[in-house]
């Protein structure tokens, strides 16, 4: 077998196989269409790097829904707690926030991107920027990979080059194509984790306010189809936060989004809760009991205009259809989607190399000998809050084991 490994993509998975496959024998080399790699491992956690999250292997796959069973033998070959090793090995220590998001200590991606780029370096990875891969084919049990500079013959290919999200960092779907030339099946793709635009939104000069943990339903058709919890932002046009994007995967233009406006609480909590509030109410202002639950004034003082009720109204002088109303409001508001955000502004990718043709337990391919797809061009795409680098670096990580021990065994 020829000694190259080339490795398509120099983002997390990418850099991460190639400095895992390193070894003697094996000249591996990362080809990388932008000027620098890891451009949009930069931009992660807004610069801050959610690497990974808290939690067991158990947890963990029950944020990728119906594909975290695939994962699961990259997750115990490698596992939070080995990420989080390996860079605390390297001098850059993590820590834990409270919900469980595990951040550099330094709240830097630059750091882990330095970490990753200096192991390639010891390692004698080679990483070729500016250098964007035009084709691959087959060549025996090899593969030829061409570039505008050079065509280079290769005895494994690492296709690692992300998704099609944020495709100013060099994500631009390259992967499924270059699968596919290989006669590797793909799946239709389409932005995950994506901000919901609203129609007739009435929240835009609310723009900022959030929300924690609230109940999210998607109703489509007058059916519920997909339901989380989670916390919930206004922005000027719709709907983001943790609990918006990670749902956003269950939702299509025209669904109705449901929101339950008090935090962990059910519907017919919330309309229990308000009615006793109400019915104390007495003599108080409408306003004042609502804020005591903890709502934002400016969104009470909303939700009253929107129910037709007064600004000074009491809980005595509230009548029955306006307090209905209200209810309804808070327990279940209806937003009418109008489309979600687009690859530019979409976290991850819904869709991919298909997972049925890869070997999950050595991310190779089941059918092309010596090919193997790593990170977030696999039909792949987790919860916000760490699960998607963490997807990448234990994938890559097992791909590197297999290709070593191939090598290996030679």
């Amino acid at each position: 077998m020829n000694g190259t490994i080339a490795i398509i993509g120099g983002g997390p998975a990418g850099l991460f196989c190639a400095l895992q496959a390193a070894g003697e024998g094996r000249n591996v080399v990362v080809f990388e269409k932008k000027p620098a790699p890891g451009k949009k491992l930069l931009i992660a956690g807004s610069g801050q790097c959610n690497i990974t999250h808290a939690g067991g292997v158990a947890d963990f796959l029950t944020h990728y829904g119906d594909h975290g069973v695939f994962l699961r033998p990259a997750f115990m070959n490698f596992t939070n707690r080995d990420l989080i090793a390996f860079f605390a090995d390297r001098g850059l220590r993590m820590e834990i926030e409270p919900g469980g998001k595990v951040f550099p200590e330094t709240r830097k991606s630059a750091d882990v991107l330095a970490v990753l780029l200096a192991e390639c370096t010891a390692r004698g990875v080679e990483i070729r920027c500016n250098d964007p891969v035009l084709a691959v084919e087959r060549d025996g049990d090899g593969f030829i990979v061409r570039t505008a500079k050079a065509a280079v013959r290769a005895g494994v290919l690492v296709i690692a080059t992300g998704g099609a999200s944020y495709p100013a960092t060099g994500s631009t779907g390259d992967g499924y194509a270059f699968a596919r030339a290989l006669g590797q099946p793909t799946t239709e793709v389409a932005p995950a984790l994506a901000p919901v635009y609203v129609e007739d939104y009435p929240f835009a000069d609310l723009a900022g306010i959030s929300f924690q943990n609230l109940t999210l339903a998607v109703y489509r058709d007058g059916k519920r189809v997909g339901r989380h919890a989670g916390d919930l932002l206004f922005t000027h046009t719709g709907l983001s936060g943790p609990g918006i994007l990670d749902l956003s995967r269950s939702i299509l233009p025209r669904d109705v989004l449901r929101v339950t406006f008090l935090s962990g609480a059910s519907v017919e909590g919330v309309r229990k809760r308000l009615a006793d509030a109400i019915g104390a109410g007495g003599g108080r202002q409408v306003k004042t009991v609502l804020s005591d639950l903890a709502l934002p004034e400016r969104f009470v003082r909303r939700l009253l205009d929107l129910a037709g009720i007064p600004a000074g109204e009491t809980c005595a002088q509230l009548r029955k259809n306006a307090r209905n109303a209200l209810a309804t409001s808070l327990a279940e508001y209806p937003f009418r989607v109008e489309r979600l955000g687009g690859f530019n502004e979409a976290m991850a990718t819904r869709g991919g190399v298909a997972l049925e043709g890869i070997n999950k337990k050595t991310m190779a391919s089941k059918t092309v000998e010596n090919l193997y797809c790593v990170g977030e061009v696999l039909d792949i795409d987790g919860d916000t809050g760490g699960y998607n680098l963490q997807a990448a670096f234990s994938t890559a990580a097992l791909a590197a084991g297999h290709i070593a021990g191939v090598y290996a065994a030679r």
